[in-house]
């Protein structure tokens, strides 16, 4: 079975958000930093400095942004309480995952005592799925459902306040907001 081509952009700035949103929808329909910049101004119309991205303008995009974003690619984004175990996702509902996990900061080889957030993308791509962050030289093969379900429980298990937001498409069809969680057997 041959490789499927996956679209995988790399980081710049702080863009991670931007380049999330991209890889999660695999350069289709791609989002511009200029695009978020609008939902930043958007959010927070009347402040100088804007709430909802680094003060100087170089990306660092909040939860909000992404939200937003979703939401004019017809897409939700659903909170997932690390609480519960990832196996009562049904991963058909799953248009993919944005996990939003700490990082270091650093200045070329010198790493800083600071914590920033980092979002990064997960989805299936052909018949596997994809851990699509941006600070990796290439997207990595995490594998199929039992692999993804164990790559999410790690993720979450970590000590240093990962989240993770389930993103699905908006139906007309299913009106439930626990449409994307397994029915629990009683």
């Amino acid at each position: 079975m041959p490789t499927p081509e996956i679209y995988h952009e790399k980081q710049t700035m702080q863009l991670c958000a931007l380049h999330a949103l991209n890889n999660l929808f695999q350069g289709d329909q791609s989002y511009t930093k200029a695009e978020l910049d609008g939902i930043c101004n958007h959010l927070s119309p009347n402040g100088w400095i804007n709430p909802h991205r680094s003060f100087l303008g170089l990306g660092n995009y909040d939860v909000n942004v992404i939200i937003a974003a979703l939401k004019l690619r017809n897409c939700e984004a659903v909170w997932f309480d690390k609480r519960k175990d990832p196996t009562c996702i049904k991963l058909e509902e799953i248009f993919g995952f944005i996990l939003n996990i700490p990082s270091d900061y650093k200045i070329g080889t010198l790493t800083l005592p600071l914590r920033r957030r980092h979002w990064i993308a997960v989805r299936r791509v052909g018949h596997h799925y994809y851990n699509l962050d941006s600070k990796l030289m290439q997207p990595e093969k995490i594998g199929d459902e039992a692999d993804v379900f164990r790559f999410l429980r790690e993720q979450l298990q970590q000590l240093d306040q990962r989240e993770l937001f389930l993103v699905l498409r908006h139906s007309e069809h299913h009106e439930s907001a626990d449409r994307w969680q397994q029915e629990v057997q009683s």
